[in-house]
């Protein structure tokens, strides 16, 4: 070095390059090491989202399940209830052993999966196995249990317990899943990479698969349509038509305060339905997620508006169970179509839905079918509205936003309106022909309907051994009371003048304050 000073130089010159290219190394190990950071952040973000938003999915089983108890008659409320809790549990053990092989295995000819059965392919992240999937199966079964739900409704009051229990596993496990497969799975309908591409093309350069976003064909088609074999195969109430006229008769008014409970459950757990089918909530998803909230919003409050005055007009009176009825058709309308439309075309959506909702609700008591939720035309009818409201309003530029795969001009030649036909007859003619079959089978085995004694008890006294008025023990001889007798009403309600005639109205006229106080009624054994 001391001969040479160029020598020292280039050593010196040498040595700073390796110091750079060393700290390169280490910025790239660290950006790598980052990027895994992220990446890691981000799949736990898509979990989290995936698991909050079934969670509220599931959120709605006591939505249903208030609406229902607002619907039926009060002796039939234990009964109802009963149904709802258990097509949770039923659809979680059918879903988890086959269900969800069905739905997403391995596709055999694009007609149902083959694989994944009990979760096989699933496993904890340690050893031998696929991959990490919890999120998925826990999102995909709550949808799973409000299918199952909306059947309940359209058979409830005169169901027995055997008959629930046999269709819904069917539907849970067999039903349902096939349909899961053919649109969200890799079966032939799909938009999400069909075992033969899309249907007409097969190319998804030109043409799209079967667009229903959150389900309007695949869970609530499903479970309306289903629900509406259900209600012709086990026959009206009785007393719900008259036998001789024809003259539809209102067996129980309702329980509004239930069903605006119920309505607004639903209506919340609707935005964990609709935007948590984005599936993820990194790599802007969350922008989608937006979008659908928005259009469901809006959607389901123009059909809440238009039902009210529809109901007005033809009624003469503000109607509040159409109302609210009017508010789920239009959740259900746009439940296919929410990432793919504007929101003027989800307000037209949800307009069309409410007067689904009115036409049908009067078509189906012309037909003489007895529905008490109207679960058919509300999730049945309007399902298939709101997949054909796909073709109608979608745009190829709206498409490729909702994150669909492909790019092409399918709804600007209208070849997607086609598809979505195609989809909707498919779907209908699976569930009303494995439907018909599966309540034809229990009508005509186990039995399905209760008997008539039974019916006018009420499903309370017969199912689940709750006493009725006209059943409840009365006092043993030689006591004034008994066990499991009920104490009179703590309150007597103060009486309604406008039932009296009217000579008799001034002497009715009593201080309200006489009937504000508390009767007590002293009884051995109930204080």
């Amino acid at each position: 070095f001391l001969e040479d000073p160029s020598m020292a130089t280039n050593w010196a010159t040498i040595s700073a390059l390796d110091a750079v290219t060393a700290s390169v190394q280490a910025n790239a190990d660290a950006i790598m090491s980052l990027e895994g950071v992220v990446s890691t952040n981000a799949n736990d973000a898509d979990a989290a989202w995936l698991i909050l938003c079934g969670a509220l999915v599931f959120f709605m089983q006591a939505g249903f399940a208030m609406l229902e108890a607002g619907i039926v008659h009060p002796k039939n409320m234990t009964n109802i209830l009963f149904k709802n809790v258990c097509d949770a549990s039923i659809a979680a053990i059918c879903f988890w052993l086959v269900g969800y092989g069905f739905a997403y295995g391995d596709s055999e000819g694009g007609f149902i999966g083959k694989t994944n059965f009990g979760l096989d392919l699933i496993y904890n992240g340690v050893g031998e196995g696929g991959s990490d999937g919890w999120h998925g199966w826990f999102f995909q079964w709550a949808f799973t249990g409000a299918c199952a739900t909306i059947v309940a409704g359209s058979v409830a009051e005169r169901t027995t317990i055997s008959a629930y229990f046999i269709y819904s596993v069917v539907l849970s496990s067999f039903i349902y899943p096939v349909i899961v497969h053919w649109v969200w799975g890799s079966g032939w309908l799909s938009a999400w990479g069909a075992l033969n591409g899309p249907i007409f093309s097969g190319n998804p350069a030109t043409s799209n698969g079967f667009i229903d976003f959150a389900g309007s064909g695949v869970v609530h088609m499903v479970g309306g349509w289903c629900g509406l074999m259900g209600a012709i195969i086990v026959g009206p109430r009785i007393g719900r038509f008259d036998p001789d006229t024809g003259k539809v008769n209102v067996l129980y008014s309702g329980n509004s305060a239930l069903q605006a409970l119920g309505t607004f459950i639903l209506w919340f757990g609707w935005y964990g339905f609709n935007c948590g089918s984005t599936l993820a909530m990194s790599g802007g998803m969350g922008n989608i997620a937006g979008k659908v909230a928005v259009n469901t919003t809006i959607s389901a409050a123009c059909a809440t508006m238009t039902s009210v005055f529809l109901g007005y007009a033809i009624e003469g009176h503000w109607d509040i169970s159409m109302g609210l009825n009017g508010a789920l058709a239009g959740l259900v309308s746009i439940t296919a179509p929410c990432p793919v439309v504007d929101p003027w075309m989800a307000f037209i959506i949800g307009f069309v839905g409410a007067c689904i909702l009115h036409a049908g609700h009067y078509l189906i008591l012309m037909a003489k079918i007895d529905d008490p939720c109207d679960a058919c035309v509300v999730h049945g009818f309007c399902g298939v509205w709101g997949c054909w409201a796909v073709g109608i309003f979608c745009t190829d530029t709206n498409i490729m936003y909702g994150g669909y795969p492909g790019g092409n001009d399918a709804c600007g030649r209208a070849e997607q309106f086609g598809v979505q036909i195609v989809g909707t007859l498919s779907i209908i003619a699976w569930v009303v022909g494995c439907g018909g079959m599966l309540f034809l089978a229990i009508k005509y085995t186990v039995g399905m309907r209760v008997d008539s004694e039974i019916e006018e008890a009420g499903m309370d006294v017969s199912e689940h051994g709750l006493f009725s008025e006209a059943t409840k023990p009365g006092p043993a001889p030689g006591m004034t009371s008994a066990v499991g007798y009920q104490p009179e009403p703590q309150f007597q309600a103060m009486p309604t003048y406008a039932t009296y005639p009217a000579q008799n109205q001034q002497a009715m006229m009593v201080p309200i304050q006489q009937f504000a106080q508390p009767v007590y009624s002293m009884q051995p054994g109930l204080g």
